[in-house]
Parts: structure tokens; sequence; C-alpha cells
């Protein structure tokens, strides 16, 4: 026969049929209109499957045939029900999880703010609250993303496109914004002067006249390129502009100690474990103080995330390492390297990462007190330009 409709919904009994009169007991079911299916003969009977609810008029055929039955399995929604009554708890437990997931996915947790750069951040999210879109609204509750990226475009000036886009429970607004004419700086008329004594390698004149050439010994306030064209009965004042290089000797008083201290990972560590809900975090694992003299937290994420939907739940890890104090000791060749490195590090933080070391060299060397003392002269190849505004009557 074939399988009752609905029989996982109204559940399953699967039995195996013992007894002198099997076929006898069989037919008497078929004769009562009880539903069976999957009849299968055995040794020692047959197994057959039946609904729940026809179970309980086994009783009397089986007096009357004097078969027994053995009950081999059970399936379908009841014993499901019947299961998860006698664990109430664990039953309300994950019915209540399963809402609380339910309602966490269901709100926004997180406005992020992309492709702004003169517009603030602040403003956008402001605006975007306006319009209902913030931390912990109820999704259902926003407006259409058309409808969101018209009204945002409209309360904020100076874009010319804005997109709404939700992923999950992260809403992101996508900042284009209207071209700028570019607004030019005022610039009164000046000159280009040295800054430093310097020897000039290379001078491009942009807009001005050039006053020196390459090979030029220059003094500090020397103009390099001169803002005043013309001669002494029509002079024109402009903004001189250019670029000027020229070799420049800096010289640096170093001192490197011989003895060096520095954090080493010990490899021991102590793992703290907390469930991430929102904004919230409560410890679970790792409870207690590790009692390390010295260490170092890592902090590591975990968001639960199903596709491309990042849940408001998520896992995070604090490994705190130990950290341990160790003295080095350099020679003199390595000390005196670190220092001229430092010192190198130096010329290009205060002059310019295009300036270039063109040569060194090592005026006076001591060694003292566990210390490395150094006097060095660098020869650097650097920008030497400066401006100088031009004063002058306005009726010239």
């Amino acid at each position: 026969m074939k399988e009752a409709p609905l029989s996982w919904l109204r559940g399953v009994v699967t039995l195996h049929v013992t007894g002198p009169q099997v076929e006898v007991f069989i037919n008497a079911l078929t004769g009562q209109g009880i539903v069976i299916w999957d009849v299968k003969p055995s040794k020692s009977g047959l197994s057959l499957k039946l609904l729940l609810n026809d179970f309980y008029a086994l009783r009397p055929l089986l007096k009357k045939t004097g078969c027994r039955i053995h009950i081999t399995s059970r399936k379908g929604l009841p014993f499901i029900t019947a299961r998860l009554w006698k664990r109430k708890f664990f039953a309300v437990g994950l019915l209540s999880f399963g809402i609380v997931l339910f309602l966490l996915s269901s709100m926004v947790w997180s406005v992020q703010v992309e492709g702004n750069e003169r517009i603030a951040a602040e403003d956008v999210l402001d605006a975007a609250r306006h319009e209902g879109v913030f931390p912990f609204q109820w999704i259902w509750r926003m407006e259409d993303p058309d409808k969101l990226s018209r009204d945002l475009t409209t309360r904020l000036p100076g874009t010319s496109w804005i997109g709404v886009q939700r992923t999950g429970t992260v809403v992101k607004i996508q900042i284009v914004e209207a071209v700028q004419p570019e607004k030019k700086p005022l610039y009164s008329p000046r000159h280009l002067v040295s800054r430093t004594d310097a020897v000039v390698t290379d001078i491009y004149a942009e807009q001005g006249k050039p006053m020196v050439s390459r090979n030029t010994r220059v003094k500090k306030g020397d103009i390099l390129i001169s803002g005043a064209l013309g001669d002494e009965e029509s002079v024109k004042y402009v903004v001189a502009k250019g670029e000027v290089k020229g070799l420049v000797w800096h010289e640096y008083n170093i001192e490197v100690p011989l003895k060096i201290k520095m954090n080493v990972y010990t490899g021991q560590r102590k793992d703290h474990s907390y469930l991430v809900l929102g904004k919230w975090a409560v410890q679970l694992w790792g409870y207690g103080e590790s009692h390390f003299q010295k260490s170092s937290t890592l902090t590591e994420k975990l968001p639960l995330t199903w596709h491309s939907i990042h849940m408001p739940i998520g896992w995070l890890t604090e490994k705190e390492m130990e950290i341990e104090v160790q003295t080095v000791t350099l020679n003199s060749q390595e000390a005196r390297d670190d220092g001229l490195e430092i010192a190198r590090n130096d010329i290009l933080a205060r002059y310019g990462n295009d300036s270039v070391v063109k040569s060194q060299k090592i005026l006076h060397e001591k060694r003292e007190n566990g210390k490395v003392y150094m006097k060095v002269l660098f020869e650097v190849e650097e920008r030497i330009a400066e401006e100088l505004p031009i004063v002058y009557n306005q009726g010239e």
C-alpha cells in the first residue's frame, strides 16, 4: 500500500510482527481500514509501518490472532514534540535563542559611510538618522533604498549621488561628491632664495628669472629665482616658481649605547574568550590574572556570518602574551652603523624624502662609558629654495 499522506506530521510507527497468524493479522488490519505500508517479510515474521493514531487500535486484533508486536522505530512530529516536552527548559532556551537571533538579525547594527572627502561622516550619519537610518533601528521600518538615496541627496548639499545598500545588519551609504571648481590660492609676488649655504646642483625656473646656475656657490638669503622681471625703467613683479637643489653639509654629533634593551616574546600566553552580542561582550573563558610581569595583548574578532550577511553575534579572543626584556650587546661596528642609519633617517625627515646623502665622513670617534660617540659630516643634495615676499610700492 502507499504511504499515508502527511505521515511525518501525524507520526509513523515501525512494527515487527510475530505469531502463528501473521497473515490473518494483516488482513484484519486492511479490513479495519488501517493504512499500512513498507510490509517486508523476515525469518521470524514481518515488519510494517502505520500511523500513530492507528497504533492504538491494534490491541483487539492482536488478542484475536495471537500475534505479538515489537516497536522498532518512531518517527514524526509527535515524537519530537514529546521528547522536547521532557526537556522543557532546553526547548524553551532553544526557542528563545531562535527568537533573539531573529530579532537581532532584524535590526541595523552598523551604518558605514564611504566615498566622502569634503563632507564629514558625522554630517552624513546625522542626515541618515533624520531619515530613519541609525543603529538599533528595525530593518522593516526603513524606507526603500531608492527613496532614501533621493532624500539624503536633498539633505546633503555638495553631493551628486548617494547610494544606500543594506547587507544583512549593515547599511552602507556611498557618497559621490559634486565636483567643485578648484580654488587657486592667491600669491603675492615673491623671490625664491636660498635657505642655507650650498652649491647649486640643479635649477628649474617655471616662472621668474634664474639668478644662479649649476655649480654656483650661494649663501643663505641669496636670490635663486627672481620675481622681478624687466629692467630698472620697467619692472614687472611675478610669483617666482621653480625648484632648486644644492649640496649642503650637515654635521651630526651621534651617541649610540653599546647595550640595548629589547622586548622579546617568551611563548607563554593566556587567552580570554568572549561572546559578542552587538556592542556588548560576555566573558566565557579565561578568568583570572596571568601574573605576567610584562605582556602584550592581541585581539582577534570572529563575527558570525551566513553567506554575505554579518550577524551581530561573534567570538572575541584576547591573547595576552608574556614579554621578556633582554639586553643585546653591540660591537663598535654595529653601534657605528646604527648611529649612521639614525642620522640618515633624521636627514630625510628634516629635508625631504627626495634628499640624497652623497657622502659621509667621520671626523671624530671614541668609545667611552659604554657608548660610541661620533662626529660625522654628511654631504646631502636637497631642496634649498624658500619663499621671500617682494615688498614694493603699488605706484611703481
